[in-house]
């Protein structure tokens, strides 16, 4: 299936480009609590829906790793954008690895924010059993939501969390994507390479933990560094997002 350029919003006017991608309960404004205190001057930032997700809701296709990261690409040639940075949340961190790899000499830098390991993610029969039913069951969703944000979060923000996955994503996508992300396995190709790469990751967080992160990330690329926000759990955009803007930024700048 040919690629196409995602639909999406661009914020800033910089010239620091960098094309943020959201994880498998967002949209592409997963990031809209931390979007007013971006650095509109000295970045732009484009941020997209996967096929299957809000404005590309009725986009069909593969719902694969590979398909979203040749989309991205697709967009930022759309955009002129030759040289770009990628920020990736959850199921966005594998991608922007696979976008690395899909185009070399265009990445300037990755930033993982509680990402996905170029290997996927590892389940256990009982948690994948909880994955696989959130498809057509909100509780799963939201069981997953409290779990991946230490149990401790007001009842009503995954209420919130819960609805908006349930509005921003078709089932069909939804259901694809989980295997997608989880077994797509690719970190060989990865291996030694030298993009500045930050992994952000949640204190709070006990699944895409920082034990995770270094045991993944930061044993494959050699110029990565790992930052820890000690207040979040998997959502930062939501759950701290002044710090996890500042954290970007200023590794972006650098």
């Amino acid at each position: 299936m040919s690629a196409v350029a995602l639909p999406h919003d661009v914020h800033g006017s910089g010239p620091h480009r960098v094309i943020v991608l959201h994880g498998w309960f967002g949209d592409r404004r997963a990031f809209a609590k931390a979007a007013p205190y971006l650095d509109g001057a000295a970045f732009t930032y484009a941020f997209p829906d996967y096929r299957g997700y809000g404005q590309a809701r009725d986009l069909v296709g593969e719902y694969s790793i590979a398909e979203i990261a040749g989309d991205v690409v697709a967009l930022a040639d759309k955009l002129g954008w030759d040289e770009f940075s990628l920020v990736g949340h959850s199921m966005g961190g594998s991608v922007i690895q696979r976008v690395l790899l899909d185009a070399p000499g265009r990445v300037r830098k990755l930033v993982g924010v509680c990402p996905v390991p170029a290997s996927g993610v590892p389940f256990d029969e009982q948690s994948w059993a909880l994955f696989s039913g959130a498809a057509d069951e909100p509780g799963n969703r939201r069981a997953i939501i409290d779990f991946t944000t230490g149990s401790r979060l007001p009842a009503a923000w995954l209420d919130e969390m819960v609805a908006g996955s349930l509005a921003n994503s078709n089932v069909e996508a939804f259901r694809a994507y989980l295997p997608a992300w989880a077994h797509t396995d690719f970190h060989g190709e990865v291996v030694g390479n030298t993009t500045p790469v930050l992994v952000v990751a949640g204190g709070q967080d006990p699944a895409l933990s920082a034990d995770v992160m270094r045991a993944t990330w930061l044993q494959w690329y050699p110029n990565a560094q790992l930052s820890v926000l000690a207040d979040a759990g998997h959502y930062p955009a939501d759950e701290t997002p002044l710090a996890l803007v500042a954290t970007i930024e200023r590794f972006l700048r650098d």
